[in-house]
């Protein structure tokens, strides 16, 4: 495995993750501070989906306004690279929350692209559904 992508999927099993812990925990700053804001941006979401980066900030937002209470968080990485100044992952997401103050268990089967931007990795797309069962 290349450094860089060993640096990269350090970067999603420590960072990216305790974004995604903290949105749904309520706080959505951790998550906004990870996305691009050089256009093109997008979420195809299991629950709601936007484009460009006002649309996807609000989308954040409403989610943590959604979360709380987040009991746990892994994200499997199945298959993840990076070529230059792009790189992807794709895996399952398990989550235990709130949602609306009730408790929640579920999968999403996600798949995220990245740039890096000022030597920094940014998300600029996310695609997930939710699995009907963890077939995983």
């Amino acid at each position: 495995m290349s450094d860089e992508r060993e640096a990269f999927l350090e970067w999603a099993r420590t960072r990216l993750r305790d974004a995604e812990t903290a949105v749904h925990n309520g706080d959505a700053g951790p998550r906004f501070a990870i996305w691009s804001r050089r256009e093109p941006v997008s979420v195809m979401g299991a629950w709601k989906s936007a484009v460009g980066s006002e649309q996807v900030g609000a989308l954040f937002h409403e989610l943590a306004e959604a979360f709380s209470d987040c009991t746990s968080y892994e994200h499997e990485i199945v298959a993840a690279d990076v070529v230059g100044d792009m790189a992807y992952t794709t895996g399952y997401e398990r989550t235990q929350v709130r949602v609306n103050g009730e408790p929640r268990r579920y999968v999403l089967r996600a798949t995220q692209v990245y740039r890096r931007e000022d030597g920094e990795w940014r998300v600029c797309h996310r695609h997930a559904d939710t699995l009907e069962t963890d077939r995983t």
